[in-house]
């Protein structure tokens, strides 16, 4: 009951904070009046293909406005490397302009060098009109001879604004470069600039509330659904098709055992098989600190992303609601910490472990450890290129501040309330005093095999939709389909636990009793192949470059691959102690 009012609680402290970190333009209500000033935004600049390689809209010398003025972000816009400043545009509503002159510039011969290696670097800009977000590409190159020497790099210096409107209210915009209007910035000479901008407005009927619908229709166009209704229903055939063969060979197998054990019971015969080591099964494992801590871990990584899918269901992440995915991780990662400490503790004090404190340390540390260690470099890393990926350090300290104030303080209740819940551990059997000696198995069951046999299976149910997130996270598509992706994650799930408890079962009827261990590896080895299918998408499937971008991607694809590592290990090994309860419950154990 108690730790129903707890998840109720946490929820509805997200939904407040979710309130409260809606992103809004500086005229709240987006209503204006003929001649009003809408709020334009510059955001960012940035190769086309380096999602991570984001600068500053002014680190390129454009015109600079009459006013700067720098907008406040809510935490998830920094994390996502937004940093808002006044553009030099002027679209005030309803008021339509023809070729009006931003400013005239002389560009220097390093400035035009900064346009070139822009424009060769496909630079892209980024803006929000009144919330709405506007891109285009800041020039283009000319690939007219075959040698690179040959091409030429123009800057568009025209910009096209088409913007609808319905009654009192924006509801588009669409942006265009004049591919006329060009400046060539192909040699290394002063250059004459005169910036121009045309504003055109235009009546439509959409409503309001409709308006972000067309960014997230790209997702659900036709053919895409198509594509993933096929990838639930390959992750289907996969789960109809291992629990069937699994649960035939597990229910003939378990029987003929159980028919054997009471023939063998009454004509006091040896036992064989997993019935054999009753007395060795429910021996406690090696590092059972470090075992406990990864199940505390992987317990609040499964929480964190069950509430972050019923955001998702719900509606909160919708397109370009700048950051509130960052700030949803941060703040449900620092509310859940509590069960993380209370998991581990209580498992760990069942295990009969003295040294509760240092092994909530180690929960504490486990996840966030290495996550911290790879924030460190990036950021130094984004610092050097000076991009806007890098945090400011007012951000860093907030970041610290809810770690220390939030995370830490729920860790230690946790783990304080897991110490005093005084469970025991429930062994249907009796563990023995010496340990029995496992025999010699074949190469193909040790524990690399096994986890390779593993993790293939849960990852062929999910590699289709991996594409989609990958394209979404590390590319310029839009992600909508939250329903499909939480199937998907449900069957992740089942195919996890199934292909772990089958695993489980073929080694203790190798009399192999040392399964707490490799359940947990069998059912995390998924990351380890979402890992590797960072590695093909990177070659294969993206034309990300440059150290900045490559880092940024291994960097925190490892951290996320280790976070599904311990989370679907705790599946795995959760599944893996009901089934070995089960069975040795159905057996009569001296």
């Amino acid at each position: 009951m108690a730790g129903k009012k707890m998840v109720a609680l946490l929820f509805v402290a997200v939904l407040v904070v979710f309130g409260a970190d809606q992103v809004r333009s500086d005229a709240s209500d987006h209503r204006y009046k003929d001649g009003d000033q809408v709020p334009l935004y510059a955001n960012k600049v940035g190769p086309f293909h380096n999602p991570s390689e984001t600068y500053r809209y002014f680190d390129l010398p454009f015109c600079f406005p009459a006013h700067m003025k720098e907008k406040k972000e809510a935490l998830g816009e920094v994390l996502n490397g937004d940093r808002l400043v006044s553009a030099p545009y002027q679209l005030d509503f309803l008021r339509e302009k023809d070729s009006e002159v931003v400013c005239k510039k002389r560009l220097s011969k390093e400035e035009v060098g900064q346009f070139r290696a822009a424009v060769k670097k496909d630079y892209y800009f980024q803006m929000y009109y009144d919330d709405l977000p506007i891109w285009g590409f800041i020039g283009k190159v000319d690939k007219e001879g075959k040698d690179p020497s040959d091409f030429k790099y123009y800057l568009f210096k025209h910009i096209h604004f088409d913007i609808f409107y319905n009654k009192d209210r924006v509801i588009e915009i669409n942006v265009r470069t004049d591919p006329n209007a060009l400046v060539d910035v192909t040699e290394d000479k002063e250059v004459d600039v005169e910036f121009l901008y045309t504003v055109k407005w235009k009546e439509t009927n959409t409503p309001f509330d409709k308006r972000m619908d067309k960014y997230s229709q790209s997702s659900s166009l036709p053919h895409h659904l198509e594509i993933h209704w096929f990838s639930i229903i390959n992750s289907c055939v996969t789960v109809l098709l291992l629990t069937g063969f699994l649960a035939t060979i597990l229910m003939r197998v378990l029987k003929n055992d159980f028919v054997n054990h009471d023939e063998e019971t009454a004509e006091d015969q040896e036992e064989t098989g997993w019935k054999y080591i009753h007395g060795d099964v429910f021996r406690y494992p090696k590092y059972k600190s470090l075992f406990a801590a990864s199940l505390g871990s992987g317990t609040q990584l499964f929480t964190l992303t069950v509430f972050i899918f019923i955001l998702a269901l719900v509606g909160v992440f919708y397109p370009y609601n700048r950051g509130a995915l960052f700030t949803a991780l941060v703040v449900i990662y620092a509310l859940t910490s509590g069960i993380a400490g209370y998991t581990a503790t209580s498992f760990y004090c069942q295990l009969e472990g003295t040294n509760w404190v240092r092994n909530l340390l180690l929960t504490g540390c486990l996840f966030c450890g290495p996550l911290f260690l790879t924030f460190c470099f990036l950021n130094t890393v984004a610092i050097v290129y000076t991009a806007t990926a890098a945090l400011p350090f007012g951000t860093i300290v907030v970041i610290v501040l809810i770690w220390t104030l939030v995370t830490s303080p729920l860790l230690v209740l946790g783990g304080i309330a897991g110490k005093n819940s005084k469970a025991e551990f429930q062994a249907p059997c009796r563990t023995t005093k010496y340990p029995r000696e496992i025999p010699p198995l074949p190469w193909y069951r040790g524990t690399i095999p096994q986890m390779a046999m593993a993790g293939f299976l849960p990852f062929s149910a999910i590699y289709i939709e991996l594409y989609y997130i990958f394209a979404s996270v590390w590319g310029h598509r839009i992600y909508t389909i939250y329903s499909i992706l939480f199937i998907v994650f449900i069957i992740l799930l089942i195919v996890t636990a199934f292909i772990t408890v089958a695993l489980t079962y073929f080694q203790l009827a190798a009399e192999d009793h040392e399964w707490w261990w490799r359940s947990f590896l069998c059912g995390g080895s998924t990351g380890l192949f979402i890992y590797a299918y960072c590695l093909y998408y990177y070659y294969a499937r993206s034309d990300m470059s440059g150290f900045m971008q490559t880092s940024f991607f291994f960097g925190y694809m490892a951290c996320i691959c280790y976070g599904f590592f311990l989370m679907l290990g705790t599946v795995g090994f959760r599944a893996s102690l009901l089934f070995v309860r089960h069975i040795y419950r159905s057996i009569k154990c001296e």
